[in-house]
């Protein structure tokens, strides 16, 4: 891999890692309800479970999505559905008070097996393979190093929206504000799908 692949590649994860989209809204939530330290594997899920996510797409399912595009189609009902029901269980983790919250933050490997149903992973990763995997090195080799530099790049990412909900769970201080803010996220979570389901490629 040549070094201007890999200064874009490294732009494109960054980029696509660092904007709003489901998981980072679920980590900030999970930042303000839970704090930085119980969020965590939730953090190390995403990066780890994504770069996972890329180097079987780039091994095997991007072949298979080119063959048959209609499962790239079908995958998105599922997701969809999925993670309307994350957006109400957001708005509905309500803490007796605002200190004790209640309900459990996102373990490893329900981080890393939500990246399966969403759909701005599926995107980054076809992206990632589609565009920067070196051709001459073998698929396994192309793909697992992608997936190196994107579990790199999106795991600092992602803690910037974790180390923000904390921050904004310090001035929720209230029950009643972080009712608002967790039925505000759900809210953003919803309306992230939107551009995601619409995407024609």
């Amino acid at each position: 891999m040549n070094v201007e692949i890999l200064i874009a590649l490294m732009g494109f994860a960054f980029a696509s890692s660092i904007t709003p989209g489901p998981n980072n809204l679920m980590l900030m939530a999970s930042g303000a309800n839970y704090g930085l330290w119980r969020t965590v594997p939730h953090m190390l899920g995403i990066s780890i479970g994504h770069a996972f996510m890329v180097t079987m797409v780039g091994v095997a399912l991007l072949r298979v999505f080119e063959a048959y595009p209609i499962l790239n189609t079908v995958l998105k009902v599922p997701s969809a559905a999925y993670m309307l029901w994350l957006a109400w269980k957001i708005a509905n983790a309500l803490p007796p008070e605002a200190k004790e919250v209640t309900g459990k933050p996102f373990t490893f490997l329900q981080a890393a097996a939500f990246q399966w149903v969403n759909p701005k992973a599926w995107f980054m990763a076809i992206t990632a393979i589609s565009a920067y995997a070196p051709q001459d090195m073998g698929v396994w080799a192309g793909s697992m190093i992608v997936a190196g530099i994107f579990a790199a790049t999106n795991l600092p990412s992602v803690s910037v929206w974790a180390c923000l909900g904390v921050q904004v769970r310090r001035l929720l201080g209230t029950t009643t504000r972080l009712r608002v803010f967790n039925v505000t996220m759900a809210i953003l979570l919803v309306v992230s799908l939107y551009p995601l389901l619409t995407h024609s490629g």
